[in-house]
C-alpha cells in the first residue's frame, strides 16, 4: 500500500485504507468479496498474489461489485510488482474498467482480452494486454493461480 500512495488520486492518497476482504480470512468467494465491499461510493484496491510469488493488482474509484455491464472511470488502473512497480493507466480507447458477476470479475478489456480477471472461486485468474490500460502480462504467465487476495477500501 506504500508503494501504490503516490499513485492514487491526490484526494485518496492520505486517506485511511483498510482491509475488507482477505481469502487468508474470509475464504476464496467471488461472492464474499462482492458482499465484503466498501459503500458504493468508496474506491477500492485489489491486491493479489498468485503461486509464483507474483504481486499485482489493480485500483478502482468505485467498490468492487457485482453488475450487468461495465462500470468505473479513468481513474482505475492495474500494477505490477515485476520486480518494481509498474502502473498502466487509462488510454482512452474504451470504457471497460470494471466489470463484475457471480462466475467472473473483469478489469480492462478490448478485443476479448481483459487485463486481469479473476474466477468465482478465487483460484485462478488471468491476464492479458487489453486497449483499456494497454498493460502488460501482470503475472509471469497469462494464466496464474491466487496464492493471497486482499480488497481494500475507506471506511
Amino acid at each position: 500500500l506504500s508503494q501504490l500512495g503516490s499513485q492514487l488520486p491526490p484526494r485518496l492518497a492520505q486517506q485511511p485504507w483498510h482491509l475488507l476482504y482477505s481469502t487468508g480470512r474470509d475464504g476464496f468467494s467471488l461472492r464474499t468479496l462482492y458482499r465484503s465491499g466498501a459503500r458504493p461510493d468508496s474506491p477500492a484496491l485489489l491486491l493479489i498474489r498468485d503461486t509464483e510469488a507474483q504481486a499485482f493488482g489493480a485500483f478502482s474509484a468505485s467498490a468492487i461489485r457485482s453488475s450487468s455491464g461495465f462500470y468505473g472511470t479513468g481513474e482505475t488502473f492495474l500494477f505490477s510488482f515485476c520486480p518494481e512497480l509498474k502502473v498502466f493507466r487509462w488510454t482512452g480507447r474504451n470504457n471497460f474498467f470494471v466489470k463484475g458477476d457471480v462466475n467472473l470479475l473483469m478489469l480492462g478489456g478490448g478485443s476479448g482480452r481483459f487485463g486481469l480477471w479473476l474466477d468465482e472461486d478465487l483460484h485462478h485468474g488471468g491476464s492479458q494486454p487489453c486497449e483499456t490500460f494497454d498493460n502488460e502480462t501482470l503475472s509471469h504467465q497469462e494464466e496464474f493461480c491466487i496464492q493471497d487476495l486482499e480488497l481494500w477500501g475507506l471506511p
